[in-house]
């Protein structure tokens, strides 16, 4: 039977050779390895995996055009509910998601459908891609703040459905956190990121760089002066946040988010880029997401002795497994139920220490994990020369700030209903700028739901 056959391995670097590099981790499949995990789907009459998919990917239907080496075919399967494949191939958080709902994996391995989505997707970029059906134009304008994954996959369905899509796009770069926050080594950017966004170009959607929601333009201006029928805002959560403990100041501190942005954005890892980046001999990460990984890896990297340091133990990490085990490979030292207290700083104001202090897990709190509880009297120094702070990201306040009728909750989020409307008529929202930091899929159907929505209301005041 096929679920008796075992799941097909990826190739990877050698974890010695690729902790110096920024080469992708990662080799992917081949084709004869492709179809080879493709037979072991049982095509489930009732497929769990497409009920956990946030985009709803027909994934037993690509599943089998691999099977049977229609890979062109498998291609338009998925393009017909992702815009962004080969991405969401590298990064989704599969495990928790279409894989986690195999049911293969009750009794053993699940499908690779991460895999296999990539494979599909790298095949279909280096031998034509897929020219997907558009509507023809209907004559209604939409803006999009922000070419991140929400934005990308609100643009794709609006473009499909015969727009005029413009998107607004703060950096240089489009891309989003897909440009400023992954790795190379997770997410190659000119191979894979540039050339799918060229994909969503190709549907029509215009992208403007340099656009700053809220100063270069305002929603108001779009929507009352600029002729647009609707605004989707995608702007993403790129407001850093920091523990508030002594010695935050100090040189040597910085956030993930500029970390990364000056490595993956900025090319500081390059010997042809002039962009200034802070590693050291020794690095000390807080915290224990994908993005504490990505940070720490990308300091190993940069020839520093680096360390995560973790309040929970290594069962709450809310990382994906496969970055923590490609981190402890490459050599990433993990510090668990440890908080940082203060940071110390030498006469010059750098940083030269952590003072810790050990945690034990107690009650458990909202979030359903065990709260971490301090253990009196025992405060320890780790050595470090830099300390990258990783503990969560919530939106830019500029764009609520600007705009009348947007409400924001607590958390300074746009407060947005299930189709994405906000509280402001002809304004929409999805992805990290409603939920706050989240993953990469979740802001992609957040960002189709939200097309839908905007469609619906189009059509409704043009009655």
């Amino acid at each position: 039977m096929a679920n008796k056959i075992p799941r097909v391995p990826v190739r990877e670097q050698d974890p010695k050779v690729r902790a110096t590099n920024f080469e992708e981790v990662c080799y992917g499949y081949n084709a004869e390895e492709a179809q080879l995990e493709a037979t072991r789907c049982l095509n489930c009459k009732n497929p769990r995996c497409v009920a956990a998919c946030p985009v709803s990917v027909k994934i037993p239907h690509f599943i089998a055009q691999v099977a049977a080496g229609n890979f062109a075919a498998a291609a338009s399967v998925i393009a017909e509910d992702s815009s962004l494949p080969a991405i969401c191939g590298r990064v989704c958080p599969q495990e928790t998601q279409c894989e986690g709902s195999c049911i293969l994996g009750v009794k053993g391995e699940p499908v690779a459908i991460g895999k296999l989505e990539r494979f599909v997707a790298d095949w279909s970029r280096e031998n034509g891609g897929v020219k997907p059906e558009i509507a023809p134009a209907n004559g209604h304008k939409i803006a999009v703040i922000g070419s991140g994954p929400a934005g990308l996959a609100c643009a794709s369905d609006l473009a499909k459905l015969g727009y005029d899509v413009t998107v607004f796009e703060a950096l240089h770069r489009p891309g989003g956190v897909l440009e400023y926050g992954i790795p190379e080594f997770r997410l190659p950017k000119d191979r894979v990121v540039a050339a799918e966004i060229e994909s969503v170009k190709a549907l029509g959607v215009k992208i403007e760089t340099n656009v700053i929601a809220g100063r270069t333009v305002t929603i108001d201006s779009l929507l009352d002066e600029e002729g647009f029928a609707a605004v989707f805002v995608g702007s993403g959560a790129g407001l850093p946040k920091f523990m508030g403990i002594p010695g935050e100041n100090l040189n040597g501190v910085f956030s993930a988010n500029e970390f990364l942005t000056r490595n993956n954005l900025m090319k500081a890892y390059r010997d042809d880029y002039m962009t200034p980046i802070h590693a050291g001999k020794k690095v000390v990460v807080v915290g224990g997401g994908n993005v504490a990984m990505d940070a720490a890896r990308t300091a190993l990297r940069l020839g520093a002795e680096t360390t995560i340091v973790y309040r929970r133990t290594e069962t709450e990490l809310p990382a994906r497994r496969e970055e923590v085990h490609h981190a402890k490979e490459e050599g990433i030292q993990f510090a668990m139920l440890t908080n940082p207290v203060e940071i110390v700083g030498d006469e010059k104001g750098w940083v030269k220490a952590v003072r810790c202090i050990r945690m034990e897990l107690g009650e458990p709190d909202e979030s359903g994990r065990r709260s971490p509880v301090a253990v009196p009297g025992s405060e320890f120094e780790i050595e470090t020369e830099t300390v990258i702070m990783s503990l969560g990201t919530s939106p830019n306040p500029l764009i609520a700030k600007t705009t009348s009728g947007l409400e924001t909750n607590r958390r300074g989020c746009l407060v947005a209903d299930e189709n994405g409307a906000t509280t402001r008529e002809g304004v929409f929202a999805g992805g990290d700028a409603v939920t706050g930091a989240a993953t990469v899929i979740l802001a992609m159907g957040a960002g189709r739901k939200a097309a839908a929505a905007i469609d619906e209301y189009v059509k409704s005041k043009s009655l």
